[in-house]
């Protein structure tokens, strides 16, 4: 047998070195066309992915900030609350002081004197003829027996006067 020559080789092998070069020309054309549709495949997963991401944060951020809203305004309620309850209490205590004083004010009139008798008279009515009075120190009589206490005076009668008030009282600070 004889050795061909490497030129004719070459031109032997040529249509088969072609046909090797344009397979592999195709498989990297459709190995690159896959990859590229794999890769836009992954991207628009990914974009999917991110967008169900932000609309589950927003969801969650639209949540949470209405939570804290609500837990705000439930806070500035009680605050509000809180604050009205207690310029009503000092209201009424005020109310209470300028009765108290006015109420006082009798110890210097004429007719306290008067006023005195008929609460010392009041006090044995209700304790007894036997019961100890004493005069107190803001005007009225306080009385006493073993085991019972009455107080007249002036101040805790315009307390009993203001709580039988009631509602009447609240309506001097309500709307």
């Amino acid at each position: 047998m004889t050795t061909p020559a490497p030129d004719q080789t070459t031109d032997a092998l040529r249509p088969v070195r072609e046909e090797l070069l344009r397979a592999a020309h195709a498989d990297a054309e459709a190995l690159l066309a896959r990859t590229e549709r794999e890769a836009a495949a992954l991207l628009d997963q990914a974009r999917a992915e991110a967008r169900a991401i932000l609309d589950e944060a927003r969801g969650q951020g639209e949540s949470d900030g209405a939570d804290a809203a609500r837990d705000l305004l439930v806070r500035a309620r009680r605050e509000a609350r809180s604050r009205t309850l207690a310029a009503r209490r000092e209201s009424y205590d005020e109310l209470r002081r300028k009765a108290a004083e006015r109420v006082r004010e009798l110890r210097g009139t004429d007719g306290f004197a008067s006023l005195r008798e008929r609460l010392e008279h009041r006090a044995r009515v209700l304790l007894g003829a036997g019961a100890e009075v004493s005069e107190h120190a803001d005007g009225g009589v306080v009385a006493r027996m073993p085991g019972r206490r009455v107080d007249l005076s002036l101040t805790a009668l315009a307390d009993r006067a203001l709580d039988r008030m009631g509602a009447e009282v609240r309506s001097l600070w309500e709307p």
